[in-house]
């Protein structure tokens, strides 16, 4: 095993000259090296690599292109964060209020473990999210105004306002471990069958994790796919081996998701930002084609014709 020593930024950028990067203003290099860091904006090389086994850039791929491929991917992680924050926003609303409906608007009430699944393959399941609710509104209680003031003045939490203390993870777990007739009335407020709302909402929770930590979009996968949809049939998006290439597991997915869960007008707002992105990109790199860098996205190269389908 390759012991890894520290290295100066001096050093990093003499790394990447002697793979053949080209770089012709060292101390502006030096600058974001030190503020960005440099693995991450490593992280992107490949996209710049001649082959898999050649690791030396393409001739002619400068730091600046490297750059700005790295701002793409943090301004469209961006993006996606902030329409994923009113997703989650929504769901949160959706299902606090279908449970305080139904089972009360009291924590005693509605985290009875009667009011979720009765299959008795889940009811480990059903406890440790109950119990994962109660840590987490343990330890974040003190932090939300208007949690304080609900046990001030009443002494108990209300599902609307405990939902903004929990995170999508443990909205996504909920949502798996309620009622069938109470997934079933979720799901019908997106037009969505239960087990893809599930799948939905698990590719969200991860996407949701991936954006707050700015961590490597660009490559990124899921372990778990969303089912074909109308949207990869008429896009007509290729396949290999009678699987789709992108849209399955990938940002694209993702994309689709949303199609299906924000409104119309915050939809076609999202798909503006990213195509305002993705032009400022064209603009500066040359080396590899723009498609390429959405094609490693999971972005087909017709990405934006989705906002016409009804």
């Amino acid at each position: 095993m390759t012991n890894k020593t520290f290295k100066s930024v001096e050093e990093q950028i003499e790394i990447l000259r002697d793979k053949g990067l080209l770089i012709d203003d060292a101390p502006k290099t030096k600058h974001i090296l030190l503020r960005e860091n440099y693995f991450f904006i490593s992280g992107y090389r490949r996209l710049f690599m001649r082959s898999t086994k050649n690791k030396k850039f393409i001739a002619g791929t400068t730091f600046d292109e490297l750059y700005a491929v790295f701002l793409f991917d943090r301004k469209v992680r961006n993006t996606m964060f902030k329409f994923i924050l009113i997703i989650e926003n929504n769901v949160k609303s959706i299902i606090s209020h279908t449970l305080s409906k139904k089972y009360g608007i009291k924590e005693k009430m509605y985290l009875e473990p009667k009011n979720f699944t009765s299959d008795p393959f889940r009811i480990k399941q059903v406890h440790d999210v109950i119990n994962k609710m109660k840590r987490q509104v343990k330890n974040n209680v003190r932090q939300h105004t208007a949690t304080v003031h609900y046990l001030n003045n009443y002494g108990f939490i209300p599902m609307w306002i405990l939902v903004k203390v929990l995170s999508f993870g443990i909205i996504a777990e909920l949502y798996s471990i309620l009622k069938i007739e109470d997934q079933q009335e979720i799901a019908d407020h997106y037009n969505i069958d239960i087990e893809t709302l599930n799948i939905y909402l698990s590719l969200l929770s991860n996407y949701r994790n991936l954006c707050a930590h700015e961590d490597i979009m660009y490559e990124h996968r899921t372990q778990r796919k969303i089912p074909d949809t109308k949207f990869h049939q008429i896009l007509d998006i290729p396949k290999t081996d009678d699987e789709y290439n992108y849209g399955k597991n990938d940002l694209y997915a993702i994309i689709i998701i949303m199609k299906r869960m924000l409104t119309e007008e915050e939809f076609k707002e999202l798909i503006f930002e990213i195509g305002y992105e993705v032009d400022i990109l064209n603009g500066k790199i040359k080396v590899v084609p723009t498609n390429e860098v959405l094609n490693k996205i999971g972005f087909p190269d017709n990405w934006r014709e989705i906002v016409s389908i009804n």
